[in-house]
């Protein structure tokens, strides 16, 4: 087939399709032979059936057809035929490959080039659809692969949330098996730990408190009565619970200072960590202690008033003193009246002695440290304030009752059996006589607690009482 193609080739380049030399049938013939005679072969290797090939013969023009005749015949021996259909099949392909070549003219450069383009076309197409279906390959394989991952990752999360669940149900159930086992050891340990959650959330609220009263450009003025409690109130406690909170997270101390801490709340512990029977024992116990400095108070202003005997509100002032000693208090307007005696002199904060500094530090219930009196002078303002808060928020009468037995007790009065009406006109009284002073006051509001509740009948109960019955 290709040597058939070649010599088509050969005589299109020479220009001459119409006169075909006579050699050229001759060639052809044998051709056609050679090819048939490789067909007829496979054929016979599968048995097929065999035609005899029928002899071609090609006229030329202008030869007579005598001396055609006259020419004596070569035996040739019988050439077995391919089938029919692969016999046209060449033929047509044979014909189809010359009217190509005729219509469109190559010539061998052009041929080659055209078929090199062909073939890098090809490879191409080969490498095209190689690369695309290597990327389908790797789609795949990717696919498989994320399938296969995340059937792992399904399966880990299953495995953890079932671990976590099961761990977390534990620890629960386990807290009511220690319950069950150990009542004391849990409810101790049930205090504790609402007492440390309690004291970090008022640690917090003061940060917050506290930033506000610094940044704020009224300072404390700015902050509400229950703010200003936390204010003053936190600091403390914060100094109070400091080494307990140390000592038990230490790794070898811890056992065996945590049981001392509970052996010892009041010492150790803030009212956050207390149960309501110690809140109330442990209000009382402090109370108690405060009251019996009223006493010793109440002496150091009589001492000094022989050196007022000069002032002009002398007289005002050794009256209320008497009233004092007869068991009745003065009204808020004869305190107002005197308020000058405090701005200069013994009763100054200046002035006073340091015996009677100390027992009005005792009297408000403050740490006794080197600065006593600056001790004195922040409480003064603290309370001040609340009271100016409370007036700023509707009056007494809009405390609820637990705020109202607070406030008494943070003035100076034991709120314990006392009824709301009692506790609202003292409240009433202080707040009163506290509105009405300045800063050069300060003394005659630290000596409140004594000339507005020296003589209480639920003071007197507090101080001497418990004796009585014990």
């Amino acid at each position: 087939m290709a040597l058939a193609l070649r010599v088509a080739c050969l005589t299109h380049g020479v220009g001459r399709w119409s006169r075909w030399p006579q050699e050229h049938p001759r060639l052809l013939q044998s051709i056609v032979c050679s090819s048939s005679s490789s067909f007829s072969s496979s054929w016979k290797a599968k048995g097929s059936v065999i035609i005899q090939k029928s002899n071609y013969t090609t006229q030329h023009p202008g030869q007579p057809k005598q001396q055609q005749q006259s020419q004596p015949t070569q035996p040739t021996e019988p050439i077995p035929t391919t089938p029919p259909q692969i016999k046209r099949n060449v033929a047509s392909e044979i014909t189809s490959v010359g009217k190509a070549i005729y219509e469109a003219r190559w010539d061998a450069k052009q041929g080659s080039r055209q078929q090199k383009q062909l073939t890098g076309v090809s490879d191409g197409k080969m490498s095209t659809g190689s690369k695309s279906s290597g990327d389908q390959d790797q789609e795949a394989g990717q696919k498989d692969l994320d399938t296969l991952k995340s059937k792992r990752e399904q399966m880990r999360d299953n495995m953890q949330d079932y671990i976590f669940t099961r761990y977390f149900n534990y620890v629960k159930n386990y807290d009511k098996v220690l319950e069950k086992n150990f009542p004391k050891a849990m409810q101790l340990y049930r205090v504790f730990f609402d007492g440390v959650k309690d004291f970090f959330a008022d640690m917090k609220r003061f940060l917050k408190v506290a930033r506000i009263a610094n940044e704020s450009p009224r300072g404390i003025r700015a902050l509400n009565r229950q703010e200003l409690e936390l204010y003053m109130q936190m600091p403390r406690d914060m100094m109070k619970v400091a080494p307990a909170l140390i000592g038990c997270s230490l790794p070898m101390v811890g056992y065996a200072f945590f049981p001392l801490v509970f052996w010892y709340p009041r010492i150790f512990l803030t009212p956050h960590f207390w149960t309501e029977q110690q809140r109330s024992e442990f209000k009382n116990f402090y109370m108690k202690r405060r009251l019996q400095c009223n006493k010793s108070v109440f002496r150091c202003l009589q001492a000094k008033l022989k050196s007022l005997k000069g002032h002009h509100k002398h007289a005002e002032f050794e009256s209320i003193l008497g009233q004092l000693g007869s068991g009745t208090h003065p009204s808020a307007e004869a305190l107002i009246a005197v308020k000058d005696i405090f701005a200069e002199g013994p009763y100054s904060l200046l002035g006073m002695s340091r015996k009677h500094v100390k027992c009005l530090v005792k009297l408000h219930g403050l740490q006794s440290s080197l600065f006593k009196r600056h001790r004195l002078h922040e409480h003064a303002f603290l309370v001040h304030y609340m009271d100016l808060a409370i007036t700023r928020e509707g009056g007494v009468h809009n405390l609820s009752t637990e705020a109202l037995s607070h406030s008494c007790y943070l003035r100076g009065l034991n709120p314990n059996n006392l009824g709301r009406e009692e506790m609202i006109e003292w409240l009433r009284t202080w707040v009163k006589v506290s509105t009405s002073i300045q800063g050069e006051h300060i003394t005659l509001f630290l000596h409140l607690p004594i000339l507005l509740g020296y003589n209480h009948p639920h003071n007197w109960k507090t101080i001497y009482c418990k004796k009585a019955e014990t």
